[in-house]
């Protein structure tokens, strides 16, 4: 799966699950909804996908996908939407529909990843007719024979 899919994929999900965690709790214009998807989906793809999710694999990729999509609805929705207790349930809806959706996400992207991995393996390959290659030269000798002997 190419990137632009990946990151449309998490667009869209994004865009989906903020409709539905911001808009049934609170008065989210279209705006909001999508500047939060777009936001979310930058920050997870660039830390998550391409930092995280090699690293540390598939579990700990979807615990600090759920926390970013959780906090990062609750700090910006609470200064922009203007209600603390509200944006808790909106902000949880929306960390799990998009968890949900990242474990998709991560199956394709981690599938990229040894893809790509393979084929870097392939051309990093020797050459077995200089596997064993060495140089053979006659050892000066840096003491001369008479001062050793006295």
């Amino acid at each position: 799966m190419s990137q632009t899919a990946i990151l449309l994929i998490k667009f869209i999900s994004c865009v989906i699950a903020f409709a539905i965690g911001l808009d049934v709790f609170f008065e989210a214009t279209f705006v909001d909804i999508l500047s939060f998807s777009l936001l979310v989906t930058v920050v997870s793809y660039m830390l998550v996908d391409r930092i995280i999710l090699p690293q540390l694999g598939n579990r700990a990729a979807l615990i600090i996908d759920f926390l970013l999509v959780y906090m990062s609805v609750w700090i910006f929705g609470n200064i922009l939407l203007n209600s603390y207790m509200q944006i808790a349930w909106g902000s949880i809806i929306s960390a799990i529909v998009i968890t949900a959706v990242e474990v998709f996400v991560h199956l394709n992207v981690k599938d990229d990843l040894s893809s790509i991995r393979t084929e870097e393996r392939k051309g990093n390959s020797f050459n077995p007719k200089l596997a064993f290659g060495t140089e053979f030269a006659e050892e000066e000798d840096i003491w001369d024979e008479e001062s050793h002997k006295k």
